[in-house]
C-alpha cells in the first residue's frame, strides 16, 4: 500500500472517529488514534507518521526491536506501545523499546516489570488488560485479580518514592469478542468502563484516565462506550502480509 492510500485511510478513519464521537456527545480530540503496525514494513510506519500519526502499536517485542530503533530519530514526538502479551523473558528488551506496555495481564508480570524499572531513564506507562470476552482469553481473568495488581502497584509507589517516578498507570485495555453481535461487543466495552470506575474509586492513580478499546472492526462502538484510544491496523494498512 502506497503513502497516498495510507493517508487517505487515516483521513477516513479520523472522519469516522469524529462522527462516532459526535453520536456520543464527545469531541474527536478526546480519542487517540493508534496505528498498529504488526507485520507491516517500516515504510508504512513512515508514511503513517507523515500523514499525522504519532502513536504506534506493536504486538511483539522481537518485531518492534527490528523495526523501530532505526526509525526513532525520524519519528520525532512519536510514541510506541506494546499491545500484545508480554512474556517475562522479554521484559528487559521491552523496557528498552516501548513507551507504554498495554498488555499487563497478571500480578506476576507486573512484579517482574517493577523489578526491572531501574533500567529505564524515562517514565513507563502501564495499561492493565482485562479479559472481557475476546477468544484468546488474554488479560486479567477477573476484576478481583486486576484490583490485586492495583494494590501491588499502589504499595510499590508508596514504598519506593524514587522508583515510582518511573511508572505511571494510565488506564485499562481490552479486546472485545470478534463477532457481529453488537450486544456482546458493547457488553465487553462496558465491562472495561465499569472496571475503570472501580479502580478510580478505590485508588489515587493521578494519571489513570485511559480506556484502550476498539479495533478496526468495532472502534466506533468502542468510542460510543467511552474509549479514549482506538487501535487500528487493517483499516489503515490493509491486510497483514
Amino acid at each position: 500500500m502506497n503513502d497516498s492510500q495510507i493517508a487517505d485511510n487515516i483521513a477516513r478513519i479520523r472522519d469516522r472517529i469524529s462522527r462516532a464521537a459526535a453520536r456520543a456527545g464527545r469531541t474527536p480530540q478526546s480519542i487517540a488514534l493508534m496505528a498498529v503496525t504488526k507485520f507491516h514494513p517500516a515504510e508504512s510506519i513512515i508514511d503513517a507518521y507523515h500523514a499525522g500519526i504519532r502513536l504506534f502499536g506493536e504486538n511483539r517485542v522481537q518485531e518492534a526491536q527490528i523495526k523501530y530503533p532505526p526509525l526513532r530519530s525520524s519519528l520525532a514526538g512519536a510514541r510506541l506501545h506494546m499491545i500484545g502479551t508480554l512474556q517475562k523473558n522479554k521484559i528487559n528488551k521491552a523496557l528498552g523499546i516501548f513507551d507504554a506496555l498495554e498488555g499487563i495481564d497478571s500480578v506476576e508480570v507486573l512484579e517482574a516489570v517493577l523489578a526491572r524499572l531501574g533500567s529505564r531513564m524515562e517514565p513507563l506507562e502501564l495499561f492493565f488488560e482485562l479479559h472481557t470476552g475476546e477468544e484468546s482469553k488474554a488479560g486479567f481473568p477477573s476484576l478481583d485479580e486486576l484490583l490485586r495488581a492495583c494494590d501491588l502497584l499502589a504499595s510499590f509507589m508508596a514504598e519506593n518514592r524514587e522508583a515510582s517516578r518511573l511508572v505511571v498507570l494510565r488506564g485499562l485495555m481490552t479486546m472485545a469478542p470478534f463477532t457481529t453481535d453488537e450486544r456482546a461487543i458493547r457488553k465487553s466495552f462496558r465491562m472495561l468502563a465499569a472496571a475503570k470506575e472501580e479502580v478510580t474509586q478505590r485508588f489515587n492513580f493521578v494519571h489513570f484516565t485511559e480506556l484502550s478499546m476498539g479495533m478496526s472492526n468495532d472502534f466506533e462502538i468502542a468510542i460510543e462506550e467511552g474509549s479514549t484510544l482506538v487501535r487500528i491496523g487493517t483499516a489503515l494498512f490493509g491486510e497483514r502480509a
